[in-house]
């Protein structure tokens, strides 16, 4: 059985101010570029230099090195008010969170002290190269190899659907320096400063949701990294990977609450606006019940998504148990909300008019990034196995 709950939580007032400020922050000047970002499929530079501006993209790092040294709360508070607005915007602060986790997790003093303090100013962007076309959710298949050539390594393969991964400007890439190891040590991480020789960006992918976050596919070809780069010692990428997973994961729940949300309020306010039969739809018992079931399914992911935060930062025995519940809880809701939320606008939830039909695709995205809703069911269940 999956140990007693030991951490309860309840918002300081630090963290009530920033989320009414993120809020207003979004409502006021990102939510009426969602459109349009998610239109065009341009990456919203502007966006990032606003969350830059406002120290947001600080969160994630240490104050040591430039950063406002966030526990994981505060940070999910900042993803989810920021994607109730626009998903897309809040894959900025998502990504350049789950990229340097593992500088963060496994990273040398040298290596934070280089690295940190450009990217809490959001001078510089990350990205997460883990996933391959034949290694998704069987991230130990990956065969992206790196082989030791004095001070380097070269490194040759590809990654495919990294986020951000051509507007970044590092990128932890794991890849296989032991091929004959087994799946916990086969892979090492390390820190790819780009452009550099070798890599080069194939392609970017077209997708159903979060359009103006670039989802690219990567080569390298005898592309070399310095030794010094190595995140770790050899061996360390899959600990690495599987650390990061366990505190990116409530990074996506919120983001998937932050979508519900944005979609419940919308519903609500057209419900309230919106009339037939000579009264406001709102006033019909079956709407009535959808706005009901929408609200409690947003509150019940949110809350499970703020408690699985607390436990991780107290570095729990099941940590990665309360990450996989509050993903797949959080995920679902979305998906189910959003879902929802399009039936209580009719048939113009259907079309671009209102937010609604975007925040549809872009909830779909929560089911499968970071782990498929498969795979957190797995998470979850060897845990209550023990295995």
């Amino acid at each position: 059985m999956p140990a007693a709950a030991g951490t309860g939580y309840r918002l300081t007032e630090d963290q009530v101010l920033l989320r009414d400020t993120l809020r207003d922050l979004a409502d006021e000047q990102i939510a009426p570029r969602a459109a349009e970002i998610d239109r065009t499929g341009e990456f919203p530079q502007d966006i990032r230099r606003l969350l830059a501006r406002y120290d947001v993209l600080a969160l994630p790092f240490p104050e040591a090195y430039g950063g406002v040294g966030a526990d994981l709360l505060t940070l999910a508070i900042a993803i989810e008010q920021i994607a109730r607005a626009c998903t897309t915007s809040s894959l900025i602060l998502t990504v350049q969170s789950l990229a340097t986790l593992p500088i963060l997790l496994g990273g040398s003093e040298e290596q934070k002290a280089r690295f940190f303090p450009d990217l809490a100013s959001g001078r510089k962007l990350a990205a997460f190269g883990l996933t391959e076309p034949e290694a998704g959710s069987d991230a130990g298949a990956a065969r992206t190899r790196a082989v030791r050539d004095g001070d380097d390594y070269v490194i040759d393969g590809g990654k495919r659907f990294i986020t951000n991964g051509s507007v970044a400007d590092l990128i932890t890439v794991f890849a296989v320096t032991d091929p004959d190891a087994k799946t916990s040590r086969r892979l090492s991480c390390f820190a790819v400063e780009v452009p550099t020789p070798g890599f080069s960006v194939v392609r970017l992918e077209h997708k159903l949701g979060i359009r103006g976050s670039p989802t690219a596919e990567l080569a390298f070809e005898q592309m070399r990294v310095p030794a010094a780069n190595r995140i770790g010692e050899e061996g360390d990428g899959w600990k690495l990977a599987m650390a990061t997973f366990d505190r990116s994961r409530p990074g996506i729940a919120a983001q998937a609450v932050g979508i519900a949300q944005g979609a419940l309020d919308a519903a609500v306010a057209y419900a309230r606006d919106r009339k037939q039969f000579g009264q406001r739809i709102g006033d019909f018992q079956m709407v009535q019940a959808m706005l009901a079931d929408m609200d409690a399914r947003t509150e019940a992911a949110r809350q499970l998504t703020y408690k699985a935060c607390v436990e991780v930062d107290a570095g729990g025995p099941e940590a990665s148990r309360w990450a996989s519940i509050a993903k797949l809880v959080a995920g679902d809701a979305a998906m189910s909300v959003t879902t929802d939320a399009v039936q209580v606008f009719g048939g113009y939830g259907y079309t671009d008019d209102f937010p609604v039909e975007r925040m549809m695709r872009d909830a779909k995205i929560t089911q499968l990034y970071e782990g498929t809703q498969q795979i957190q069911r797995l998470v979850i269940a060897r845990a209550l196995l023990g295995r």
